[in-house]
């Protein structure tokens, strides 16, 4: 089942480039991803109480609660980063140069949670970068 959500995210995703690019033109960035933050987290609490899953505020680990803060900030610089890039430039260059995140998650992840970095893995990574390499170059 993980499968289709992947997949499911994936064509979001994509959508959510599109989207974007056209909505946001003549749109300060800043505030196109402020518009954008506040559907999603409308839409995010709206799945909370539709599943009843906010009773489950209270069991939030005080690490836990950290690291999803710091994610939360991540994210948000992303989105931030990732909307001006998107006003700036192509979406088929912005687009793939963003994806680049696939690399560094692996590597992140092989470094700070010691998952398996295999030659599979290290075979991937230089293909995405060459990928986005060609895709962006002129």
């Amino acid at each position: 089942m993980w499968l289709v959500f992947a997949i499911l995210s994936a064509v979001f995703a994509a959508l959510t480039s599109i989207l974007a690019k056209v909505g946001i033109e003549g749109v300060n960035s800043n505030l196109a991803t402020a518009i954008r933050t506040v559907v999603v987290v409308i839409m995010a609490w709206g799945m909370v109480f539709l599943t009843h899953a906010q009773s489950g505020l209270a069991e939030i680990s005080k690490k836990s609660w950290l690291f999803l803060i710091l994610s939360g900030l991540a994210t948000g610089a992303s989105w931030l980063c990732y909307y001006h890039a998107l006003q700036l430039g192509d979406a088929s260059k912005v687009v793939p140069i963003d994806k680049l995140s696939v690399v560094i998650t692996l590597v992140l992840a092989f470094i700070f949670l010691h998952e398996d970095f295999t030659v599979r893995s290290l075979i991937g990574c230089i293909l995405i970068g060459a990928g986005t390499l060609i895709m962006v170059m002129k």
